[in-house]
């Protein structure tokens, strides 16, 4: 068998795999899929709340045609602030950022969960808990991932 001699500098080989490069992954959508995501995930997501919300209205009962209403409108109330949220948050301070959010998915939260049949203050009680786990999570992840103005640091 007849190998190439290596050179005099030490064996190249050419590199089959690309750089690795710091920061952001790649984009594997293009822009037109990321504009229509950013109304069609609110909207999905929408749906399913108000379905979860019309479910635990009903609390096993029939579905009625004010159960369905009621699902719609709560999946559009949903849809329209997660929207607003999803537009308006990354502008704000990490702070006040971490805040929206948490209010947010307080009230989704207590909303829902009032809609079992629990007392208002076990709602508004574990609405506060889900919420004060929330703000941690987030504020930690806002605070390592951003500077004191709200920009990401690559």
């Amino acid at each position: 068998m007849a190998h190439a001699a290596p050179s005099a500098g030490g064996v190249s080989r050419p590199t089959t795999r690309p750089a690795v490069t710091r920061g952001r992954t790649p984009d594997i959508f293009d822009a037109r899929t990321h504009r229509i995501a950013r109304v069609a995930v609110p909207v999905l997501l929408g749906l399913v709340y108000g379905y979860w919300a019309a479910a635990n209205n009903r609390s096993g009962g029939p579905i009625t045609g004010w159960n369905v209403l009621f699902g719609f409108v709560t999946a559009l109330v949903f849809a329209v602030a997660l929207f607003a949220l999803l537009t308006v948050a990354p502008r704000l301070r990490r702070e006040v950022h971490a805040l929206a959010w948490t209010a947010f998915v307080g009230c989704a939260f207590g909303f829902l969960y009032s809609q079992s049949g629990a007392s208002i203050l076990r709602s508004v009680g574990m609405s506060l808990a889900i919420a004060a786990v929330t703000f941690v999570v987030l504020f930690y992840r806002f605070y390592t991932r951003e500077d004191a103005a709200g920009h990401r640091v690559r």
